[in-house]
């Protein structure tokens, strides 16, 4: 079992950056597969990226590669998503997940909310225009 704390969230202007972390518990931490979601008002979660075990692998949905990157520091337990030239249609409140899974596991499949047993308390991104 795995709990997740995730920060880093507030308001920017359209064209910056902001950088979440979500910080796990325990010792199993690389165990886990890592994912992040996101969801606007008024509309349902929404897949922004996913993470494997190393790091080595790395999914995000079309329309935010290039802005945004997900990386992980296993020696710190965390996970980060680095957004870039955020837009007003970026605001969200955004999630982090996991999933404990083994190698080979495709993580690209992993892109819906039923893959993921753990979820954090998700963290407020407002872009205004």
């Amino acid at each position: 079992q795995v709990q997740l704390v995730s920060s880093g969230g507030g308001l920017v202007q359209a064209g910056g950056s902001l950088r979440l972390s979500c910080v796990g518990s325990g010792s199993t931490f690389r165990t886990y597969v890592l994912g992040w979601f996101r969801q606007a008002p008024g509309k349902g979660r929404e897949f922004v990226a996913v993470i494997n075990w190393s790091g080595s692998m790395t999914y995000l949905e079309d329309p935010l590669k290039g802005r945004f990157t997900v990386s992980r520091d296993n020696a710190k337990n965390t996970v980060y998503l680095q957004m870039n030239n955020l837009k007003p249609e970026d605001t969200a409140v955004y999630y982090c997940a996991a999933k404990q899974a083994l190698p080979p596991t495709n993580v690209a499949t992993m892109r819906t909310s039923v893959h993921y047993d753990y979820w954090g308390q998700g963290t407020q991104v407002t872009v205004s225009s």
